[in-house]
């Protein structure tokens, strides 16, 4: 869990991918089309990657990726991004963390 809560405090947004997860592909696309640039840490190819899995999973992850954090704080999975999206939280969301300046 820790390596989990240091990496997703390291940057303003924050997601945790796999290289070869569509959905983890969809979600880093919506957030470079907000103009916003997250740390994108793919597990599948990270030397910690089961652990950061289980850390994930343990957090209420499922699948456990995408799992995305804004401003240290675990926002939620695919699901959850979209609907934020959909409902404009999204947009205030990264605004707060300096994630997004307009």
């Amino acid at each position: 869990m820790d390596v989990v809560a240091r990496l997703a405090s390291q940057s303003a947004v924050v997601i945790f991918s796999k290289s070869t997860c569509c959905m983890s592909h969809a979600i880093k696309r919506l957030f470079y089309e907000q103009g916003v640039s997250p740390a994108i840490v793919e597990i599948d190819q990270d030397m910690y990657g089961k652990d950061i899995e289980w850390a994930l999973a343990r957090l209420g992850c499922s699948p456990p990726v995408p799992a995305v954090f804004v401003g240290g704080k675990f926002v939620g999975t695919a699901n959850t991004v979209m609907t934020l999206h959909l409902d404009g939280s999204l947009k205030r969301l990264l605004k707060e963390a300096g994630a997004l300046w307009l």
